[in-house]
C-alpha cells in the first residue's frame, strides 16, 4: 500500500506556510519545506524562512541544512525529501511538503531519475568543436536522424536544446522523446496536490507588500553580509530576493530601482509558478482572499479529510 502525502503549492505570498501548519496539526503531521533557498542557514529574510514562532512546535524538515557556500541540485533535493518523507512514515505521522519550484515537487512525486540532469561540460564542449568544424546543421541532422520527433521541436540555430537533446541521448541510449515518457511513471505514493489561488490584483498587492517587509527586517543588510564575505557567485545567492539586491550594494543601481526590480520579478517568479502548476500537476484549487482564509482552510481540513482516512 503507498504511503499518504501531502503537498501545499501555490504562488509565493499566498499563504501555503500557515495552510501547512494547520494540516499538520490536523492530522498528526510534519511539515517538508519545499523551497531550495530555505535550505541555506543564514538566508532568513529572502527567502521568507518560516520561523520558529510560524512552526508553532511542527517539525520541519529542510531548512537551514547547508551553508551558503554549499551547491544543491534538484537530485540532491529529491534523494533528501524523500528519505524525510520515509522518516516521518516511519514515525506513523503525516509528510507535508510545502511550497517550492514545481520540477523540485515532481521529481520528488514520481521519482525522476537524474542520470543526466547534471550537463557535462565536457560533452558540451566536444559538440561545441564539432559544431565550429563541420557547422550547426551537420550536428543538426544527426539529432534528425536519431530523434526526429525533438529534431522538429527544436529550431536549428537553438546550439543549447540541440546539444542537450543529443547529450540525453548518447548518454543514456534513449531520445529525449522516450526519457520524458519514461519519467511520467507512476508515482511511488499515494498523494494529493492542494494548491491556493489568488486573483492577481491581490496577490501582487500581498507580494508588493511582502518585499517592503522584508526590507524593513534588514534584506539589505543580509544580502550585504554575504557579498561582503565574497559568496557573490554561489548558488545561494541566485535566488529571487538577493539576486536582485547585489546592484544596489555594488552601486550600480538606487535603492528604489533595485526593490522595483524585486518586486517585479517577484511577481513574475508568483505567475510562472501558478501556471506550472496548472499545466503540470493534479492539482486541487482553491480560490482565497483574506476574508475568505479562514473558511478556506476548513473547507480543505474537510476534504483532506476523506482523502486521509482512506485505504
Amino acid at each position: 500500500m503507498k504511503e499518504k502525502l501531502v503537498v501545499i503549492v501555490g504562488p509565493t505570498a499566498v499563504g501555503k506556510t500557515a495552510l501547512s501548519i494547520e494540516v499538520a496539526k490536523k492530522f498528526n503531521g510534519e511539515v517538508i519545506s519545499g523551497d531550495s533557498m530555505q535550505i541555506y542557514r543564514g538566508l532568513d529574510i529572502g527567502t521568507a524562512k518560516v520561523t520558529e514562532a510560524e512552526q508553532d512546535g511542527i517539525p520541519h524538515y529542510m531548512v537551514d541544512i547547508l551553508d551558503p557556500t554549499e551547491s544543491f541540485s534538484v537530485a540532491d533535493f529529491q534523494q533528501q525529501v524523500q528519505d524525510n518523507i520515509d522518516t516521518i512514515q516511519q514515525k506513523d505521522k503525516l509528510p507535508i511538503i510545502a511550497g517550492g519550484t514545481g520540477l523540485y515537487i515532481q521529481s520528488v512525486l514520481y521519482d525522476y531519475e537524474f542520470a543526466v540532469s547534471e550537463r557535462s561540460n565536457e560533452y558540451h564542449e566536444q559538440i561545441e568543436s564539432e559544431i565550429e568544424r563541420e557547422g550547426i546543421d551537420y550536428v543538426y541532422r544527426r539529432l534528425n536522424r536519431v530523434d526526429p520527433i525533438q529534431a522538429e521541436k527544436i529550431h536549428p540555430n537553438n546550439r543549447r536544446r540541440l546539444i542537450r537533446a543529443l547529450e540525453v541521448y548518447d548518454r543514456t541510449g534513449m531520445t529525449m522523446t522516450e526519457y520524458k515518457e519514461k519519467q511520467q511513471e507512476e508515482s511511488r505514493y499515494d498523494f494529493r496536490i492542494v494548491g491556493l489561488q489568488m486573483d492577481r490584483p491581490l496577490l501582487y498587492e500581498r507580494i508588493n507588500n511582502r518585499v517592503d517587509q522584508m526590507i524593513e527586517a534588514g534584506l539589505i543588510d543580509e544580502v550585504n553580509r554575504f557579498y561582503q564575505a565574497g559568496l557573490e557567485n554561489n548558488q545561494a545567492m541566485r535566488g529571487i530576493g538577493y539576486k536582485e539586491i547585489l546592484p544596489f550594494i555594488k552601486g550600480e543601481q538606487t535603492m528604489e530601482e533595485a526593490i522595483e526590480t524585486l518586486k517585479r520579478n517577484s511577481r513574475r517568479f508568483a505567475k510562472r509558478q501558478y501556471t506550472w502548476f496548472k499545466n503540470k500537476m493534479p492539482v486541487d484549487w482553491y480560490p482565497i482572499t483574506v476574508e475568505t482564509k479562514k473558511q478556506v482552510f476548513q473547507n480543505i481540513l474537510t476534504d483532506l479529510e476523506g482523502f486521509y482516512k482512506e485505504t
